[in-house]
């Protein structure tokens, strides 16, 4: 029998509601996270990464993937600082594969990270869900951040519906959804304000989607081979949404995206994080066909549903759920982990963790991050790791 896919948990490390002793009742064995109180292009030094390794390694639980190392926007933007922070970023690296750290989640999303406009959005059975609406991203758009070129990329009938859906917001709704859309780093508190985010806009008025392209490839020939040298696996994660918002461009949507970056700088450093939800949320996506494709560059798992609807919004379904053919992926998956056997590689046991998850039952008495109460995420790997092995049984028995 093929071995089981790595079961892993994000924790958002020490100030996180979600225990250590609570993750590890869950079942999973290993742990994702970061130094989020590291500055986004500032040095991960040995010392820290140690300490976080050893509260993890305490626990009874290994630390499997850093999510996420940030990058500084200034790579990005290919402004004049670039090549410092990348050097920093490039010391990081060291570091951590110094410290047996192997696996390396980033992204390249401008200013932004993951995007939504609810985040207490109820299913019919009162479970609370993460949702991305999109009349609430074109109202805000158009009426509160009064984008200019914003104007020129919606139809006047969207224009309109828009308006109607603002106007129909209480005070604090619309307090909420600014706050909600402006939401900064995945573990920190940071919002921006609309003043602020116009001030980031500006630094990205010359860098289209081309342009920050050409920013990525640049970045990873810088780092690549670094990272060899340090066995360290970097694995790029999609964007989310995957598709432009607010003016800024977006480069890791599509499976052609996907392609580029791996045929722009080939490396056996230079892989994927596989999100089903990022990549889930456009329709043209074939999830499972990207996986048999592209199979051979997987470093890590994000295994989560979304449920998309006509006009582009979605929300976070069950992870057997959803708009994606879970099943189907995770079949495809656990092909690539055959291939990788005959082939004689040592990486099977792909980490994989269930991503986002609904607040159920006692998750709503926890202060929780956004799509990661404890009790949402159990839910979903019970469900995954069933699928798991009821596939290989059907395959391999």
């Amino acid at each position: 029998m093929i071995s089981n896919l790595e079961q892993t948990f994000r924790w958002f490390g020490p100030t996180d509601s979600v225990t250590l002793a609570a993750i590890r009742q869950t079942g999973a064995t290993g742990i994702v996270t970061a130094l989020h109180h590291i500055p986004a292009g500032e040095i991960w030094t040995v010392d820290e990464i140690k300490m976080r390794k050893h509260t993890i390694e305490k626990a009874g639980l290994r630390w499997s993937v850093v999510e996420s190392v940030n990058i500084h926007e200034s790579i990005k933007t290919a402004s004049p600082e670039r090549d410092h922070y990348i050097e920093k970023y490039i010391t990081s690296i060291k570091n951590l594969g110094d410290s047996g750290l192997k696996t390396i989640c980033y992204n390249f999303m401008p200013v932004l990270d993951w995007t939504r406009t609810n985040l207490d959005f109820r299913l019919s059975n009162n479970a609370s869900a993460l949702r991305y609406h999109f009349l609430a991203v074109v109202a805000f758009d158009l009426y509160i951040l009064e984008r200019e070129d914003a104007f020129n990329e919606f139809s006047l009938a969207q224009q309109k519906a828009a308006k109607a859906y603002l106007d129909g917001l209480t005070a604090s709704e619309k307090t909420d959804l600014v706050n909600t859309i402006m939401a900064g780093l995945p573990g920190t508190d940071e919002v921006f304000t609309v003043a602020e985010f116009r001030v980031e806009l500006q630094k990205y008025a010359n860098t289209d989607a081309a342009a920050l392209r050409a920013n990525l490839t640049y970045f990873l020939k810088a780092i690549m081979p670094h990272a060899e040298h340090a066995g360290v696996k970097m694995c790029i994660h999609p964007d989310d949404p995957p598709f432009p918002i607010l003016g800024l461009p977006r480069v890791v949507s599509t499976e052609e995206d996907l392609k580029y970056i791996l045929d722009s700088c080939p490396s056996a450093s230079n892989g994927l994080t596989f999100c089903t939800g990022s990549l889930g949320a456009r329709a043209d996506n074939d999830l499972p066909g990207m996986v048999e494709r592209l199979g051979e560059h997987i470093h890590f798992l994000h295994m989560r549903n979304v449920k998309r609807e006509l006009d582009g919004s979605f929300y976070e379904d069950d992870h057997l759920s959803g708009s994606t053919d879970m099943f189907a992926v995770m079949k495809n998956v656990i092909l690539e982990q055959q291939k990788r056997l005959y082939s004689g590689r040592q990486d099977i046991s792909i980490p994989m963790r269930p991503d986002h998850g609904h607040k159920i039952l006692d998750d709503v008495n926890y202060n929780t991050y956004p799509g990661y109460s404890v009790i949402g995420r159990l839910k979903g790997l019970a469900e995954l790791r069933g699928l798991e092995m009821g596939i290989k049984r059907m395959l391999f028995n």
